[in-house]
């Protein structure tokens, strides 16, 4: 049997790795322990800061089959040809809590989709929920904060979650959803996920179209009620991914599409950069393009789902953003994060890595050169580290016109100037929603919420009550009675 000899990080043998240096055997450690002190140094650094949400998740790698042309609709090369196969890593994730949460809690889940195509990662980053709480970033840290903890206690202040939404009628769609049936998913694989963004298409003719991604489970969608929930380990969704994977039940998705032109999104009910708001399957049908499917599990959860890095802003010639507020914010806030958490060139490390050459003039900075797949390896080497230069026609990497974006045009009169979305319709789709559920859903409904909000004070409670009336009579009703079910 072969033998491998115990190094350093730097590659030397390590003879004894059981007992550190002392002055005599009762005596102190002497300062020439500088095996020990790597093997704690290295110890003090190993976990990442925690990401602010998102904290819990749970990757794996899969394949995405294209079964429908998208040649009409976009130049992206990964959506040209039925029967393309595109490698993906997926990560899916509690949301509000932290690293030691529960799986099953109370809460969206994230769903993120990594494309490694041939131009680049597309990272699709979505949840299960097809909405969010909010339409403008400004509010986003505020919405966390309340979500979170107690800043005295550290305890849950599920007060202070009905205090936020009480002064934000358009988180009334979203917490609707969440505090459905759908709000505890069984695992990762019963529940569909969504980009809940629109972003956009565009082909070779430069037209433009505005696109929601949905995927549907095709494991059907299962539930965990609240007084079941403890029932089930906190690491359960993840346990049973892995084991899914490992038994070659491999899970999948119906991946299909919502697809407006720039003139018909001018005629749409709704705003349709309101990610409040669902777009209407009636106006919009959706259309199936595909299936995604996950067969393998990571090699080391470190190195791949904690590193993995996902953004909106990763996009790929075909595929755009649109003027939704909060993806504006994102395509910014996202990429910063990676970068406070990891380091500059987080996209170099294996899992974040493109499949394709990468050329640019970005340089230094940690993990610079480690991208098996980077363009950047060692460095850039002795390559310009600058553009423009006169080195293009020797290899230095030029700009290909031909990916360009077609022109958003703004609209008329785009005032400069904070706008206020609070005359938005907020109630509308949040009493269709509930209108859908059978009378058993709508009693669940109810009495979640209430199980929050009898915490808050009387104030919050009725303009809770207020959304709810707007949205559905009996959708108040139903709420009222479980409030007083518990006095």
């Amino acid at each position: 049997m072969m033998k491998t000899t115990l190094t350093t990080s730097a590659g030397a043998p390590i003879a004894d790795d059981n007992n550190s240096i002392s002055a005599g055997e009762q005596g102190s450690l002497t300062f020439d322990n500088f095996r020990l002190f790597e093997k704690l140094a290295h110890f003090n650094r190993e976990r990442l800061p925690e990401r602010v949400v998102h904290a819990r998740g749970t990757g794996a790698y899969g394949t995405f089959t294209l079964n429908t042309s998208l040649t009409d609709y976009s130049i992206a090369h990964f959506l040209q040809k039925a029967g393309q196969q595109t490698e993906v890593f997926v990560r899916f994730s509690t949301v509000g809590g932290g690293q030691d949460s529960s799986d099953y809690a109370r809460d969206p889940r994230g769903f993120a989709v990594k494309f490694y195509t041939e131009q680049g990662n597309f990272d699709l980053v979505g949840n299960n929920t097809p909405v969010f709480f909010l339409n403008d970033p400004i509010k986003f840290p505020d919405f966390v904060h309340s979500q979170k903890k107690n800043p005295q206690t550290n305890l849950p202040d599920p007060a202070a979650m009905f205090e936020f939404w009480a002064n934000h009628p358009q988180s009334l769609h979203q917490m609707t959803i969440l505090m459905s049936d759908r709000g505890i998913p069984l695992s990762y694989r019963h529940m569909h996920g969504f980009g809940s963004h629109t972003l956009s298409f565009w082909n070779q003719a430069g037209e433009r179209f505005w696109v929601k991604w949905h995927l549907k489970t095709q494991q059907g969608i299962e539930t965990v009620h609240s007084d079941d929930a403890h029932k089930y380990p906190a690491f359960g969704a993840q346990q049973d991914l892995v084991a899914a994977i490992e038994q070659g039940d491999f899970p999948r998705w119906s991946v299909k599409l919502q697809i407006i032109s720039e003139a018909q999104a001018k005629t749409l009910s709704i705003n349709p950069f309101d990610l409040t708001k669902i777009w209407p399957h009636k106006e919009i049908p959706l259309i199936d393009i595909g299936t995604l499917e996950l067969n393998r599990n990571v090699g080391n959860y470190f190195a791949e789902t904690e590193q993995a890095a996902f953004a909106p802003s990763n996009l790929v010639p075909g595929i755009g953003a649109s003027p939704d507020k909060m993806l504006q914010a994102r395509l910014i806030a996202y990429q910063d994060a990676h970068r406070y958490r990891i380091g500059a060139n987080v996209n170099q490390i294996p899992v974040n890595a493109p499949k394709c050459p990468v050329n640019n003039y970005q340089r230094d900075g940690v993990f610079a050169g480690v991208c098996p797949f980077s363009g950047n390896v060692n460095n850039g080497k002795n390559s310009a580290n600058f553009y423009p230069n006169d080195r293009t026609d020797t290899g230095a990497p030029s700009p290909d016109i031909t990916t360009a974006e077609p022109p958003m045009p703004l609209a008329q009169n785009a005032w400069v100037k904070p706008h206020s979305q609070d005359h938005e319709d907020y109630y509308t789709q949040a009493g269709d929603l509930f209108r859908l559920m059978s009378a058993e859903q709508q009693l669940q409904v109810a009495t979640n919420i209430a199980g929050g909000l009898s915490a808050a004070n009387e104030h919050i409670q009725q303009r809770m009550l207020e959304q709810f009336d707007k949205a559905d009579p009996q959708y108040m009703k139903a709420v009222k009675a479980a409030l007083e079910a518990l006095e």
